[in-house]
């Protein structure tokens, strides 16, 4: 594996040659040093942490000083991948002065190498404003969890003719506007495989079928975090909650029946 830092550079050039890109999501320090070294070429900090970490029943709330906390924790924690941090809601939408502001500071105090936004259209202006800044910017387009209370559930888009035709007249809006990559989510397989051949930039899907340059999970997800959680698009490559309670109760009854500390844990 090349120890090399990532860089939008090498995210479009594994497009070209076709190499699937790999990005999981992180919030803390040895969450994102653990992805580093195994390998991910992307760390997301999305504001998915209001759900993972915060409890949150969406990403709503998350506000900007929640996002530095937890950017600069993982981007601690990182040498090799490219550390990309979710822009919550309302931080971009109200003027272009507050949108670089916020950005500003998730690049210079946070420590991220990009952000991300979702929408299509209504933000290419801001997309516009951050890039000829000199800040990377990823888009995110199809289920964009920060207008859930537009969309009214977590359920696939684009799924009629018209609202697939202006998905991809969204996609090229925001590659034109320097995007330099696309998140699709819960978006039709065959719908996505179209916009990723259409685009320049890497596509990168989640619940949006195999043909995208590369894939996300929220990593809490892929490691079975949660009992009884597992959406459709979503593989479980470990069940962590099962071994961490039989950890945590071993624990807990050594500790009440004195087992533990033994000698060899005393000083």
């Amino acid at each position: 594996m090349d120890k090399k830092q990532i860089s939008i550079l090498n995210l479009k050039k594994m497009k070209q040659e076709k190499q699937p890109i790999t990005m999981l999501t992180a919030y803390d320090y040895i969450m994102a040093s653990i992805l580093d070294e195994a390998g991910v070429d992307i760390i997301l900090v999305g504001d998915s942490l209001g759900n993972v970490v915060l409890g949150y029943e969406s990403t709503v709330p998350v506000k900007l000083s929640d996002m530095l906390h937890h950017v600069k924790a993982v981007a601690r924690g990182v040498k090799r991948a490219l550390v990309v941090a979710d822009m919550p809601f309302l931080t971009y939408h109200l003027s272009l002065k507050d949108t670089l502001e916020n950005a500003g500071k998730l690049i210079q105090d946070g420590g991220a190498k990009a952000v991300k936004v979702e929408g299509g259209s209504q933000i290419i202006e801001d997309v516009r404003a951050l890039v000829n800044a000199g800040i990377p910017v990823m888009g995110h387009l199809g289920l964009t969890p920060q207008f859930i209370y537009q969309i009214g559930s977590y359920k696939v888009q684009a799924d009629t003719e018209q609202e697939a035709q202006q998905l991809m007249e969204d996609a090229v809006k925001l590659q034109e506007a320097g995007v330099f990559a696309i998140v699709l989510e819960c978006v039709p397989a065959e719908l996505a495989a179209k916009v990723t051949d259409m685009l320049d930039i890497p596509t990168i899907g989640i619940g949006a079928g195999v043909n995208c340059d590369g894939q996300v999970l929220v990593t809490h997800d892929l490691l079975g975090f949660k009992a009884g959680f597992k959406p459709k698009f979503v593989k479980q490559y470990a069940n962590l909650h099962e071994e961490m309670m039989k950890a945590v109760k071993s624990y807990c009854n050594e500790v009440r029946e004195r087992k533990f500390p033994a000698k060899e844990h005393s000083f």
